[in-house]
C-alpha cells in the first residue's frame, strides 16, 4: 500500500475557483462568514465536498472581514472559545443538514498563526473543539502550540505544512508583511512538498534545511491560480509515490 498525504484546501471563501480546486484535494476547510463567506456560500461549499468526496473541516477565524482575517487582534482565552465554538457550530449546521459529518477544525489567518506561538490561545481552540465533538480532528502548523495543545486534549491532530508559502529557520511561516512570503510558481512549490514528504524536510527563505513533519499539504485557495497549483500538486505528489487521501476522525 502506498503511503498517504493529505491534500487540503481553504475554501469557501468567495474568492477562488473553488469547483475546479475541489477534484484535486482530499479536505477542505469552509470560512464560517467571520472573515470570509457566507451561509449560501456555506451551504453551497459544502455541496460541492460531498460530490467531490472530499472531508469537510470548519475554519473560523478572528472576526475580521476587512483584513481577510489576516491582522493579529489581541483576544482572551474565553472569547476565543465562544468564537471558535459558535464557528465550527455554524458550519456543523450545513454539514449535518447534508448527511455527512464534520472532519476538522483547522483556525483561519492571524487566529491560525497567533495560536501556534500563544499556549493560552491555542488551549482556548483545543478545548473548544473537544468539547464539541471529542472526534474532530485539529490541524495546524506542524511542531506548534496548537497542535501541542490538541494532544494534551485527547485529540487527534494533523501536523500542517504548506504547499507555497515560505518558511524561516525556526519552522514559523514567513511573515506576509514580506514580498518573498509566497512561491509564485508551481514548480517550485512542487519541490518544496516533496521534499517534505520525502525527506522531512524545507529549505527556509535564507537557506537552512528545517526538519518538518508533514500529515497534511495546504494550498491557499484565494491566490488566482490555486486550481493551476492544485492540479499540478495532485500530479506531482502522486508521481512521487503517495496516495491522496484525508485523515480519518476518531469517532
Amino acid at each position: 500500500m502506498k503511503p498517504g498525504i493529505d491534500f487540503n484546501c481553504d475554501l469557501g471563501e468567495g474568492v477562488g475557483d473553488d469547483a475546479a480546486i475541489l477534484p484535486f484535494i482530499s479536505s477542505a476547510s469552509i470560512a464560517c462568514g467571520f472573515h470570509a463567506g457566507s451561509p449560501d456560500l456555506m451551504r453551497e461549499t459544502v455541496s460541492l465536498c460531498r460530490e467531490h468526496g472530499v472531508a469537510i473541516g470548519a475554519h473560523p477565524s478572528f472576526a475580521d472581514r476587512e483584513n481577510f482575517g489576516r491582522s493579529a487582534q489581541s483576544i482572551s482565552p474565553g472569547d476565543a472559545y465562544a468564537l471558535t465554538l459558535y464557528q465550527i457550530g455554524a458550519l456543523d449546521a450545513f454539514v449535518r443538514t447534508a448527511g455527512l459529518r464534520l472532519n476538522h477544525v483547522k483556525p483561519h489567518g492571524a487566529f491560525y498563526n497567533q495560536a501556534a506561538r500563544d499556549r493560552e490561545l491555542a488551549d482556548a481552540i483545543a478545548t473548544a473543539v473537544r468539547d464539541y465533538d471529542p472526534g474532530l480532528i485539529l490541524y495546524g502548523l506542524a511542531g506548534s502550540a496548537l497542535t501541542q495543545a490538541g494532544t494534551m486534549r485527547g485529540l487527534r491532530v494533523v501536523q500542517e505544512a504548506f504547499a507555497e508559502r515560505r518558511y524561516e529557520a525556526d519552522a514559523t511561516l514567513t511573515p506576509r508583511s514580506r514580498a518573498d512570503a509566497s512561491i509564485e510558481h508551481s514548480a517550485e512549490a512542487a519541490m518544496q512538498v516533496i521534499a517534505l514528504l520525502r525527506d522531512g524536510t524545507v529549505t527556509a527563505r535564507t537557506g537552512e534545511l528545517v526538519p518538518l513533519r508533514a500529515d497534511s499539504i495546504c494550498l491557499h485557495g484565494d491566490r488566482p491560480d490555486a486550481a493551476r497549483f492544485a492540479r499540478e500538486l495532485r500530479m506531482a505528489i502522486e508521481k512521487a509515490g503517495f496516495d491522496v487521501r484525508a485523515p480519518e476522525r476518531l469517532g
